[in-house]
């Protein structure tokens, strides 16, 4: 139905507005109605159209009409969203599926990819193809590599470092602030009598050049006068063979006293292996064990796993509102982060034979 005179005289006006063409108090009638050659009373119509609306507030007879700018702000339109999570089986983690739920709930049309990070093989070239295939208005990467956040940088399409090595890379990000948890848990570690500390990390993490997290880790070692070298941060690849070469390779010659694995999925692959050798983690006679991130099933272990933690609600509430910024076409580059805590359980404990 076309709109009539009134109708596109107030869309001209909130436009205006919107713009910050007038502030506090909005000019009268008359005046309107000559800035815009317009009959007088189409102006009326349309400012009463605006106060209906909220945008304008009457304040009286022969007093001007207040601006209320909460109602000027556009309202987001549902587009796209594609996540791309690092692996495949990131799309149970808790903080994953709030986040698509409160997009959904906004009105956005939010999916998983259909390949992850892991299985593009971490490859700009192949992420970029793939990428290109996909009908998405916006992208969520999942703990990208620095190569691969400076690719999603240069698009066109908006796209946002949900973690991942964001640091100088030109996207809008959120980061995890675990310096203090990993300072306390290293502490902990080494107050324990614990000097053969190992940790494990993904390879986007130690290549091509380590991360600010891992310098800090070796660092805070060295302050323990501990001498650090690959033997506390190894190479291990980036699959479960890998890995079991890896913890094979460490028992055999000098086997650590405690484990710092990076995400959930590496401590479970750990606890396996430690179960099967026998070292049960926590008790004295075998290994340490600390995971660097949160998991929900974390509570369901006994003995609990010593752990660092986050609030997830912050995390999706960032992302869910740079979504929405960019359904109204508004520029949103800020990078924030979420500051973590340490969680003490039973699998950390002192060396064996020491109290």
């Amino acid at each position: 139905m076309p709109k009539t005179y009134a109708e596109q005289v107030a869309e001209t006006l909130r436009k205006e507005l919107q713009q910050g063409r007038w502030a506090g108090t909005m000019p009268g009638r008359d005046r309107l109605a000559g800035e815009l050659a317009v009959n007088a009373r189409t102006v009326d119509r349309a400012l009463t159209l605006l106060e209906k609306e909220g945008v304008l507030v009457p304040q009286g007879a022969g007093r001007r009409r207040k601006i209320n700018r909460r109602k000027l702000r556009a309202k987001p339109s549902a587009i796209r969203v594609e996540i791309i999570l690092y692996e495949q089986a990131d799309f149970q983690l808790g903080y994953m599926v709030g986040l698509l739920h409160a997009l959904r709930q906004r009105g956005h049309d939010a999916s998983f990819a259909s390949k992850s990070l892991s299985d593009l093989r971490m490859n700009v070239k192949r992420v970029a193809r793939f990428v290109g295939s996909e009908k998405a208005d916006a992208w969520i990467v999942l703990a990208g590599s620095k190569e691969v956040l400076g690719w999603f940088a240069d698009q066109p399409t908006p796209a946002f470092a949900l973690f991942g090595r964001s640091i100088n890379v030109p996207l809008p990000s959120i980061a995890l602030k675990k310096w203090d948890a990993m300072v306390e848990l290293v502490d902990r570690l080494v107050a324990y009598g614990h000097q053969r500390i190992v940790m494990l990390t993904r390879e986007e993490r130690r290549k091509p050049t380590l991360g600010a997290f891992e310098l800090l880790y070796l660092k805070r070692l060295q302050e323990h006068g501990i001498r650090t070298g690959e033997y506390n941060l190894p190479d291990w690849g980036n699959d479960s063979q890998g890995l079991k070469r890896l913890l094979d390779a460490l028992f055999r010659s000098t086997p650590p006293t405690a484990l710092i694995v990076d995400e959930p999925a590496l401590c479970v692959a750990v606890m396996q292996y430690l179960s099967r050798a026998r070292l049960e983690p926590g008790i004295r006679t075998g290994v340490s064990l600390a995971c660097m991130d949160r998991s929900e099933t974390f509570q369901w272990c006994e003995p609990q796993i010593t752990h660092i933690s986050w609030n997830a609600q912050p995390i999706i509430q960032r992302v869910a509102k740079w979504v929405d910024n960019v359904s109204r076409g508004q520029d949103d580059l800020r990078k924030t982060a979420v500051k973590a805590q340490f969680i003490p359980g039973g699998t950390i404990g002192p060396v064996a034979g020491k109290s």
